[in-house]
């Protein structure tokens, strides 16, 4: 997936001011396929959608489903937090957004929460009731909030030796929190990867997600900016991320409060990325 200029600009902001909320386009797209089972969760028939292996087996990347008359549109939100900034969280800073959560259950919107391990450690009841909350599924966004690539927007690298571990220390993190059927999707901390990246995580049996409508909404201080943002992007099938962190996306509350309503208006219809995957993958 190859994002528009415009909207790399507004989002690699987000890398310089704060690498823990990094999240840009990646350079390579694999085909999908199906892969094997994970420890995490069942890939049975009745199981969570997932796309097959791309060639030479790398894990498959996921970006939208087809563009179909079908209306639908998934939000997606990053539980961002690193491995290293609990010292921040002690002193009060917010990387959580309980009002964001509050209302796409008011909204009655399903969602997919992509949260680091880190996340579910320092905020487990939150985690706990994400998971527990039929209308969202929580999803993997890595422990450490490390880069799986080098050079992407300031964020510290995860040996490549060490990525696997890192996915599943993120599984293991949630369990102990209390979410119960993590989805086997998985969104690269930065949204960046490469042929080597997806090469770590094959056989884990997840699915990566990225997007193609970029919110804005890293530091924006303008919520109607960020809602048009994602109003002009929108397309069938498209996978929105913006993030669940109070204190690095302060406007998402109020964009979310404005897109939602305006997207029904013009006939969209809100579903968990599961939904567009199953779609893609021949799964309804």
């Amino acid at each position: 997936m190859i994002l528009p200029v415009r909207r790399l600009a507004a989002l690699c902001a987000l890398g310089a001011a704060l690498a823990s909320l990094a999240a840009c386009g990646t350079p390579h797209t694999p085909r999908a396929a199906r892969p094997a089972a994970p420890a995490h969760a069942s890939l049975a028939p009745n199981g969570p959608p997932t796309l097959a292996p791309g060639p030479a087996g790398l894990t498959p990347v996921f970006s939208n489903a087809p563009r179909t008359t079908d209306k639908r549109v998934a939000l997606t939100f990053d539980a961002d937090m690193t491995a290293d900034q609990g010292a921040r969280a002690a002193a009060g800073e917010h990387f959580d957004n309980p009002g964001l959560i509050a209302a796409l259950r008011a909204l009655k919107v399903p969602a997919t929460v992509f949260m680091t391990g880190r996340w579910a450690e320092e905020y487990p009841d939150q985690a706990r009731s994400l998971g527990h909350d039929p209308g969202l599924e929580v999803a993997n966004h890595s422990y450490s909030h490390y880069a799986f690539t080098d050079d992407c927007y300031g964020l510290p690298t995860v040996p490549e030796d060490r990525m696997r571990a890192d996915v599943e220390r993120a599984f293991t993190a949630f369990r102990k929190a209390g979410v119960r059927d993590a989805m086997p999707y998985f969104r690269f901390p930065g949204g960046c990867y490469d042929r080597r990246a997806l090469r770590a995580v094959s056989g884990m049996g997840v699915t990566a997600v990225q997007w193609d409508v970029v919110s804005g909404d890293a530091f924006a201080t303008d919520a109607d900016a960020v809602a048009g943002q994602v109003l002009e992007g929108v397309r069938p099938g498209s996978v929105v991320v913006m993030h669940c962190t109070r204190s690095a996306a302060p406007t998402t509350e109020r964009a979310v409060r404005t897109i939602v309503p305006e997207l029904r208006r013009q006939g969209y219809r809100f579903v968990k990325v599961s939904e567009l995957i199953g779609a893609a993958s021949g799964r309804r």
